[in-house]
Formats: C-alpha cells, sequence, structure tokens
C-alpha cells in the first residue's frame, strides 16, 4: 500500500479486535511520528503509550466512556512539549496554564508573521499544535498502511488525563490515538469536491 492508498483507505475506526499490537509493528508507527516535519525542526512533541487494560479503562471514564480507548490495546497520547520551544515555550505554558487562550487576533498575527523575533506566546502555541498535529497523522498513516485502525480523539478531560498518565510538567495532551486491528469497515465520510475547497 502506497501513501495515497493509505490516505484513501483510512477511517476512524471504533471497534477493535481483542488481539494485541506487536511491539515491531507499533514501533513503526511511532518511527513515522519521529520522522515528521516541526517548525524550527523543533519536534515539539511527547508520546505516552498505553497499554495496560486498567489504565486504559481510566481514559476511557475520563473521555467521557468512549468504550473503544479501552478496547483497543494500544492508545498514544500526543502530547505538545513547551520545552522544546526553551524559555518562550516555559512563559507560553505559564500563560496557558494561566487561562489566557489565543484570540482570533492573535491567530492572524501569528500567521501572517506577527512580530517574529519578539515573545509570542500564540504563535508557540500555533506552532507546537501544528508540529503534534502532523506527527500523529504520520502514525495514522503508517497504522493504516501496516493493517491497524486508529482514531484521533479529542474529546476527553486534559488534566485528569495528564494526572492518569503522570506527564511531567511543560507537557499537555493534545489528542488520544487509540490503536489496533480493526473489528469493523466503516464507509467512507462524504467529502467536498476539490472545485468546492479551492480558493
Amino acid at each position: 500500500m502506497d501513501v495515497l492508498e493509505a490516505i484513501e483507505s483510512r477511517r476512524s475506526v471504533r471497534r477493535y479486535k481483542d488481539k494485541p499490537v506487536g511491539e515491531e509493528t507499533l514501533n513503526k508507527v511511532l518511527e513515522a511520528a519521529r520522522l515528521a516535519p516541526s517548525t524550527s525542526n523543533t519536534q515539539s512533541w511527547k508520546f505516552k503509550v498505553v497499554t495496560d487494560l486498567d489504565t486504559r479503562k481510566k481514559l476511557r471514564e475520563v473521555a467521557y466512556g468512549q468504550r473503544f480507548i479501552e478496547e483497543a490495546p494500544v492508545v498514544v497520547a500526543c502530547c505538545l512539549d513547551f520545552e522544546a520551544f526553551k524559555e518562550r515555550g516555559k512563559q507560553t505554558l505559564k500563560l496557558v496554564m494561566s487561562g489566557v487562550r489565543p484570540s482570533l487576533e492573535m491567530v492572524l498575527r501569528s500567521v501572517r508573521g506577527g512580530k517574529a523575533k519578539d515573545f509570542d506566546p500564540e504563535r508557540v502555541v500555533i506552532n507546537g499544535t501544528m508540529n503534534v498535529t502532523i506527527a500523529t497523522e504520520h502514525m495514522i498513516l503508517a497504522a493504516q498502511q501496516l493493517g491497524l485502525g486508529t482514531c484521533w480523539v479529542r474529546a476527553f478531560d486534559a488534566p485528569k488525563v495528564a494526572e492518569i498518565l503522570d506527564l511531567p510538567e511543560g507537557v499537555t495532551v493534545l489528542c488520544l490515538l487509540p490503536i489496533g486491528y480493526p473489528a469493523e469497515t466503516p464507509k467512507a465520510r462524504p467529502r467536498k469536491a476539490l472545485e468546492d475547497i479551492l480558493v
């Protein structure tokens, strides 16, 4: 299967077989994330691999009861590592933890270039989030190529996930990625036509 086939055949899988994912196979999936590109090569990601049932049960509870999180033999917590941005990341983390969230104006300023050399916490958040997202998608496509299913999960209580997984300071979870052998073959969901997404 080439990358385009993996993209075309990938589905969000919410039912998994009771079959473990071998260490060698899992390492190939994680290696795909390690090789992902990132802004200024910051590689601002950390991954927590969960395979034990007790922890998966706890994750299910704080992910609003989504059964497949417990059912999948592997769950990877895909996290943003603020430490990768050094002092800027530490300052950003303090702001985020104090409740500051990027406004639309801040996002636009960052996207348009803004003050590139000045401290810009929104830029750290945006770049860091993009980096983790790219690495996660690399894992999703590698898993698809290896015959595994995945499902991108954002519905969870992030502080409780961090507590369950004992994440270090400066590391915040962005998504949970259940991985396993699919017990279903979901149909493709509708996509907009190519001409509808070009501007």
